[in-house]
């Protein structure tokens, strides 16, 4: 999987008209099927199967600067917006293809280059985050000036920073992408086995902390359950801790049970509203047996963990992992 970072500011009118139209209000398809290839409408028709799809392009750039990192874009890859000073969307690019007369139809040309934006992606599992680039910077040791100028394929190492700091996993989504199955050997290689070790240490001691007895109460589904199927959950993402944020209880306080509430909060489905209601992801109704999970243990109900000392990381979980449609513009501009 590749991550590219995309530059895309709201705050450029035309910018601004291109995602209302065809992000925020996905493409119909059949509108445009005289100007899309056969194949390519065939294989959109089953990613798609309601007939719309979000669709962003990239132009070739001043001699065709753009096109060696275009070719490297897959289905399966993930994408980053960014503008405002912020990364503000992400997703999963389902299909990628060239169309110039489809790219002019939608969004005309660039009145800076006169070029359209003809090399076409669809995108699958979009949200909304609130990712400053000023924290994008400390965490990928950047230089403190730098920007995302240009549309670019991430190194590896920075791209899987951002996703795990995301949460993002398009399970929904993925086995629906060609290409997507498992490989069938298993990649071997360094296991970093010393950070490994770092965290079981660190999740024994913060759990003894929050949890001194055999039995505790998921902070969610609100179940009285054994021991070993609790974990002493992050609220902000372990990785985008400060040592002192790693060890903070404030942080690490929270129960969730291993029977579904961890991963569903790990992967944005759920979040904590201040006050202590439990926000429920629009996404999740993508996926029947997590919504029926919800209906049944999570739906209507409030946490007695919530504190005020531990809004700041509930706040961060809000805009970082929890899975939200596309932002507005204003929304990503405020």
């Amino acid at each position: 999987m590749t991550v590219f970072a995309q530059p895309a500011s709201l705050k450029r009118p035309a910018v601004r008209e291109h995602y209302e139209e065809t992000i925020l209000q996905p493409v119909q398809l059949t509108s445009h099927a005289d100007l899309i290839d056969t194949q390519v409408m065939q294989t959109l028709s089953g990613l798609f199967p309601s007939g719309q799809a979000q669709i962003w392009g990239v132009t070739p750039g001043i001699g065709d600067a753009n096109l060696p990192q275009i070719r490297k874009m897959q289905p399966g890859d993930v994408v980053f917006f960014s503008g405002s000073k912020r990364l503000y969307l992400v997703g999963t690019v389902a299909l990628t293809w060239h169309n110039p007369a489809l790219a002019h139809r939608l969004w005309g040309v660039d009145d800076r280059t006169e070029q359209t934006w003809e090399y076409m992606y669809a995108l699958t599992g979009v949200r909304g985050i609130d990712f400053p680039m000023e924290e994008i910077r400390s965490l990928l040791s950047w230089n403190p000036n730098r920007n995302i100028q240009g549309f670019v394929a991430l190194r590896e190492t920075d791209g899987a920073i951002l996703t795990d700091l995301v949460g993002f996993e398009d399970s929904i989504h993925g086995s629906l992408l060609p290409g997507s199955e498992e490989p069938t050997t298993p990649p071997y290689g360094p296991s970093d086995a010393a950070a490994d070790a770092q965290r079981r240490a660190e999740q024994g001691r913060l759990k003894k902390a929050l949890l001194p007895g055999t039995e505790g109460e998921c902070a969610l589904c609100g179940r009285t359950l054994p021991r070993a199927f609790l974990v002493a959950a992050h609220i902000k993402k372990r990785s985008a801790c400060s040592e002192e944020e790693r060890w903070d209880l404030n942080n690490v306080a929270m129960l969730a049970c291993l029977l579904g509430c961890d991963s569903l909060f790990e992967y944005g489905f759920v979040a904590v509203e201040e006050g202590g209601q439990l926000r429920i992801s629009p996404v999740a109704a993508s996926a029947p047996p997590v919504a029926k999970y919800i209906e049944e243990h999570l739906a209507d109900r409030s946490t007695a963990w919530w504190t005020t000392e531990r809004e700041q990381y509930y706040a961060w979980h809000r805009s970082h992992t929890f899975q939200l449609g596309a932002l507005t513009p204003d929304q990503v501009n405020n």
